[in-house]
């Protein structure tokens, strides 16, 4: 690039990643989960993500890859069947957050178009989605990005309605927090779901190699960024239990936002968060989509997932898209969409574990700065909140916990199998190199 990236374009980048479609399409399970307490849950998640961006940040600016934080594994734990199986998971995130998306899209897009919400209708709504913007990426990354830009836009200024108008009709008595045990149980319980809402801060370390003083603006911007979403969620979950009671937003579960709209702004309201829910799922479906078939080709070509990935079929798009839109069209049919997010959530958390393990056996060597003490306490955490997310799987969602289980163990199993029969490995990742400041 001629142009470095600058502090603010950074943060602007992470920042119209993260506000997408979860805040929209699981925020009904969140209500159901936390009740009042819904705010207090996506303050807790956004500490979560903290702990993983202190390692993100001192990563970032010191590894480059597109391969993003399998570059980061690879460099602290090295080329092995688990390193594989991590770059598999991390494309298999991409896979699930598909399904999410396109769940989501259809719980605002029925309602909106009067149309009966049936098993049947939702799955025809899904595949016709994921259809159409598989179609659009083929075309290349030039119609994404017009097309991104143009819905964060939309999406960023009708949440900003939704805040500034609903805050002045807020029951007070409504978002009052409930500290018991089962309030906290329901804050921790929603806090590991919500933790996947803030996954977008990774790109940041992406782009590190175009970034202005990327020892400096890498932290910042991810740091930034967060409690620049933080901020959001937190104003959303307010306005949102603060103008419905929560047994009105469980029963509005598929399309919560738009339904809490309704107090302070009518049928306009609803029928405008539903567009903005609709342009705001869209713009992180086609993001998903497009990065997705692109992680694809980039652990391709550095020695993981089959060659058939790596073929190029249309303006540098790959085989990979079809794959990772057919198999998030799958979870989206078979999976309900509460399953949807713990899988996601789970998968996240697990690769961020091994990020954070490979961050504390690198620290001190070749520059890598940190805490092993501070990032020992994290990889505590983090492995608390994997456990604490399956023990709710377990009691709350059955075949969510066997269907994480079920692709973490595919993931390694696919790998062990791929190394035996083709005995490749990753390609060297580029090495440490200190960056000039500006």
């Amino acid at each position: 690039m001629s142009k470095k990236i600058s502090l603010l374009e950074a943060i602007a980048m992470a920042v119209g990643t993260m506000i997408g479609a979860s805040i929209f399409s699981i925020f009904g399970v969140g209500a159901k989960i936390a009740g009042h307490n819904l705010p207090e849950a996506f303050i807790l998640s956004g500490i979560f993500a903290f702990l993983v961006a202190y390692s993100y940040s001192k990563l970032g600016a010191k590894i480059v890859s597109n391969a993003g934080p399998i570059a980061f594994i690879l460099k602290g734990i090295g080329d092995n069947v688990f390193t594989g199986a991590l770059a598999i998971l991390m494309w298999l995130s991409y896979v699930v957050s598909i399904a999410l998306f396109a769940k989501g899209f259809s719980g605002y897009f029925l309602p909106l178009a009067h149309i009966p919400i049936t098993p049947f209708t939702f799955g025809l709504v899904e595949v016709l989605l994921i259809a159409f913007f598989t179609a659009l990426n083929f075309f290349g990354s030039k119609a994404v990005g017009k097309v991104e830009f143009y819905i964060v836009l939309i999406k960023l200024s009708i949440l900003g309605v939704f805040i500034l108008l609903g805050m002045l009709t807020i029951h007070g008595s409504y978002i009052v927090p409930s500290f018991d045990h089962r309030g906290i149980k329901g804050i921790l319980n929603a806090a590991i779901i919500f933790f996947l809402s803030y996954m977008g801060f990774g790109l940041v370390t992406n782009a590190s190699e175009n970034m202005e003083n990327p020892r400096k603006n890498v932290p910042l911007a991810i740091y930034i960024s967060i409690a620049v979403v933080m901020l959001v969620y937190v104003s959303v979950a307010l306005v949102a239990i603060g103008n419905l009671t929560i047994p009105q937003l469980i029963k509005a579960q598929d399309n919560a936002l738009a339904v809490a709209a309704k107090p302070f702004l009518g049928s306009f309201g609803f029928i405008l968060i539903s567009v903005g829910a609709l342009f705001s799922i869209s713009s992180a479906l086609n993001a998903t989509i497009y990065g997705g078939a692109n992680i694809s080709y980039s652990l391709a070509k550095d020695g993981e997932l089959p060659k058939i990935f790596e073929r190029k079929v249309w303006f540098k798009s790959t085989e990979g898209l079809y794959f990772t839109a057919l198999l998030g069209l799958f979870f989206a049919l078979f999976f309900n969409i509460g399953e949807i997010a713990t899988i996601t959530s789970g998968i996240f958390t697990m690769i961020y574990i091994f990020v954070l393990i490979s961050h504390i056996r690198l620290i001190n060597k070749q520059s890598v700065e940190g805490c092993k003490y501070f990032v020992g306490f994290n990889i505590l955490i983090l492995s608390a909140v994997f456990l604490a997310l399956l023990y709710y799987q377990w009691n709350t969602q059955r075949s969510a916990f066997f269907g994480l289980l079920g692709t973490l163990a595919g993931a390694v199993l696919l790998e062990s199998a791929y190394r035996n029969i083709s005995s490749r490995k990753f390609k060297r990742i580029k090495e440490f190199k200190e960056k000039p400041q500006a």
